[in-house]
């Protein structure tokens, strides 16, 4: 994925330094491993989305969960305030699931201080329409308990340590200056 953004157009929320290192290195490392993972297989050509939610646990689904949720986490961000905060129809809904923004960002923060180890936290909706915040370890995605994944959050510590070192909610909090509402709007519209 190329970012739709220049690397320096984050900070100081997500600094060039993390991006290039996190974009550029660790991401590339799932291509590269997923690429050969699949070279004449069954899943060789087919969408990240298809391999994510058919096939079984082990290092294919690794890979691809990791490119997949990469993929959706930096295509979220803008340079800070590109939209600070959900219209539409996704905004309704927060405001009918979690009673306001504020609610929302709350609950979502702790899903991602809470969770254990390594992994994401998710915005995430099903086929109704309704919301749902959760955890999923390692490469994890909504997608594969039959949900539509809106917004994520990286807690593995390569996404946050060198610009916060162990200050997961620092982070967790100073994302939301970057997150692109446009974008999440739409994945909510898409669904």
């Amino acid at each position: 994925m190329t970012l739709p953004y220049m690397p320096d157009a984050l900070a100081p929320v997500i600094s060039e330094n993390t991006l290039n290192f996190h974009h550029g290195k660790h991401l590339l490392a799932y291509v590269n491993n997923l690429n050969a993972a699949i070279a004449g297989t069954e899943w060789e050509g087919r969408a990240l989305e298809d391999i994510v939610v058919a096939v079984a646990e082990g290092g294919i689904l690794n890979n691809a969960g990791q490119i997949l949720n990469h993929n959706l986490y930096f295509g979220q961000f803008g340079a800070p305030c590109a939209a600070s905060e959900p219209v539409g129809e996704l905004a309704k809904a927060i405001e009918k699931q979690f009673g306001s923004f504020a609610k929302m960002q709350e609950q979502f923060e702790k899903a991602g201080v809470t969770l254990f180890g390594s992994g994401w936290v998710w915005l995430s909706t099903d086929g109704n329409g309704a919301l749902h915040i959760t955890q999923h370890p390692n490469a994890d995605n909504p997608m594969r308990h039959g949900l539509v994944p809106l917004l994520t959050m990286d807690v593995w510590e390569h996404a946050y340590y060198l610009d916060y070192q162990n200050r997961r909610p620092d982070h967790l909090k100073a994302l939301w200056q970057i997150i692109d509402w446009n974008v999440i709007n739409q994945r909510y519209n898409d669904r």
